[in-house]
């Protein structure tokens, strides 16, 4: 019998959360996807050595104060990694926006442009490369201009259906829910250890998956943040799943049946609203928040999007947490970067 990884890939596209181009290689993934902790791995890793010292030697030619040329070389880093990957991968590669522009529209759709056009300037067409932006109103406000645009856009730091249907409404490509960030935070909330079935993170990836089946919506679901083998398998049959090498490794291991957990089939449309008197009852979790609203049957907007999330402490909390950690990854770099360029 096939192993488990090989299984998985007849029935979800395989994605990579990896910068690693041995395990790139060797593994085979349909896409891959960067952030700026890989990035940041890049900038002492021996197989991009000539990858950094070419940014390098091209921030050497800039002129201007030293952070500012450090930043715009960390830019150039991270296109090149992503374009060393795009050289081993036939799909996508996913770049991410600077975390600190989370909560400005304006900046992250100018930073989004200029993504695309560095990989333009390099050879690569738009088609190839997946802008990533945080689940933020702002971010996802981001996506609906960019996808207007024709950039394709991963929502990632999707923890919860507020995020997911605000993204579908905004024409989002793709969404990255995060599966172990919400186990996460369950676990140290709670200190309890949970079946697959009964994990939280994997319960939510099931539920946007079958509400967007159910409903005919095109945005991509892509499970990510995976802590162990059970959640994946848990997942089986997802449109895309992005996992890390060890745990590709870990499942190609592994033989017996993988079972077929989520399917696109044709289902009744289900919602997570219903409308009385004014009063929008929104299912975001496991109890209805009740948000008055101007037009219930219309789309989401910001105010009942802020609501949402702030009735959602895991949300809430691990979104800020997820936004910090990359914010202070791309500060490392770019100070690492800077002493470089010395």
């Amino acid at each position: 019998m096939a192993s488990k990884l090989d299984q998985l890939r007849a029935m979800t596209t395989l994605v990579a959360d990896t910068g690693d181009l041995a395990a790139v290689a060797r593994l085979k993934p349909v896409d891959c996807t960067t952030n700026p902790r890989i990035v940041l791995k890049a900038v002492d890793a021996p197989e991009y050595r000539d990858v950094v010292e070419e940014a390098l030697a091209w921030g050497r030619k800039q002129s201007g104060e030293v952070a500012r040329v450090a930043a715009a070389t960390a830019d150039r880093l991270a296109v090149s990694v992503g374009i060393e990957l795009l050289r081993l991968v036939p799909g996508f590669v996913s770049t991410e926006v600077d975390a600190n522009l989370s909560f400005s529209i304006a900046a992250s759709v100018a930073r989004a442009r200029q993504v695309i056009d560095a990989y333009k300037q390099r050879g690569v067409e738009p088609e190839r490369v997946l802008i990533k932006l945080a689940s933020t109103w702002e971010g996802i406000c981001a996506a609906q201009i960019l996808q207007g645009e024709g950039v394709k856009c991963n929502m990632t730091l999707l923890l919860n259906r507020a995020q997911a249907v605000a993204s579908a409404e905004a024409g989002a490509f793709l969404i990255s829910p995060f599966v172990g960030r919400i186990y996460d935070w369950h676990k140290k909330s709670g200190g309890e250890e949970f079946t697959a079935d009964e994990d939280p993170g994997v319960r939510t990836v099931r539920d946007i998956y079958r509400y967007y089946k159910s409903n005919g919506i095109d945005t991509i679901v892509m499970g990510a943040s995976f802590r162990n083998t059970g959640q994946i398998e848990a997942l089986a049959g997802c449109d895309r799943l992005t996992i890390t090498p060890a745990l590709m490794d870990a499942l190609a291991s592994e033989g017996g049946e993988l079972k077929r957990i989520l399917a696109p089939v044709a289902a009744e449309p289900r919602t997570l609203r219903t409308a009385e008197d004014g009063i929008c009852h929104w299912f975001v979790s496991e109890v209805a928040v009740d948000i008055k609203h101007p037009d219930p049957a219309g789309p989401m907007d910001e105010t009942t999007f802020r609501w949402i999330m702030n009735e959602d402490a895991m949300a809430t909390e691990t979104l800020a947490e997820g936004i910090r950690m990359f914010a202070n990854d791309l500060k490392i770099l770019r100070r690492k970067i800077a002493e470089r360029l010395q």
